[in-house]
């Protein structure tokens, strides 16, 4: 095992969990339950992996060649609502009913975890398969999108839980954005939409 390679895959993703949890100002969740959150968002992507590879593989697309129709319905269908939906899944199921979520900012804190968990496993087999050069690519990229799905689905999670939001809200919103950002990556139509993804990730 390369632990340089190892090491590079992993911390953006500590990196980005310990910020969340020094944001979370009033109460700090414990340790524990923030582990676990993070560990049953590294298993969602074996469910998502299944999802993605049978409907795709059903289908017969290839993520290397792309048109418009193609990379909008495997963004926004396969890829985004899959992955966004086991994490939305383990959040409800597993983190909303848990006494330690006692305000709205836990809800981002839980989400961020799960996704966290999910990036970073995701993370390591690219950067194992493709190299450092793509582990320091997806530090600033993928890893962060993830995070930021997290974060907005998170904060309608925590605020539907006190009479603010609804739940659901904070998996759509995150199809969206997570979607968006695959949209650009994997379409073959043209270069110049590839630039989209800096903002979308701004």
């Amino acid at each position: 095992m390369n632990l340089g390679l190892l090491a590079l895959a992993v911390a953006p993703g500590l990196a980005i969990a310990i910020y969340i949890y020094w944001r979370d100002k009033h109460e700090k969740e414990p340790i524990g339950l923030l582990v676990k959150c993070f560990l049953l968002g590294v298993l969602t992507i074996i469910p998502a992996g299944i999802i993605e590879a049978l409907i795709l593989g059903k289908l017969e697309l290839d993520f290397g060649d792309m048109g418009f129709l193609a990379a909008l319905v495997s963004a926004f269908i396969f890829v985004g609502l899959t992955e966004e939906a086991v994490k939305f899944w383990v959040l409800m199921k597993y983190a909303y009913s848990k006494p330690d979520f006692n305000e709205p900012f836990d809800g981002i804190v839980y989400s961020v975890m799960i996704s966290l968990g999910f990036a970073t496993f995701e993370n390591i087999m690219y950067v194992y398969q493709l190299g450092a050069g793509v582990g320091v690519l997806r530090m600033f990229t993928a890893v962060p999108m993830h995070a930021a799905c997290g974060i907005i689905m998170g904060y309608h999670v925590g605020m539907a839980k006190f009479g603010g939001s609804s739940a659901k809200n904070g998996l759509m919103f995150a199809v969206l954005l997570h979607g968006t950002y695959d949209f650009f990556l994997l379409q073959g139509v043209s270069p110049f939409l590839y630039l989209f993804i800096v903002p979308v990730l701004i």
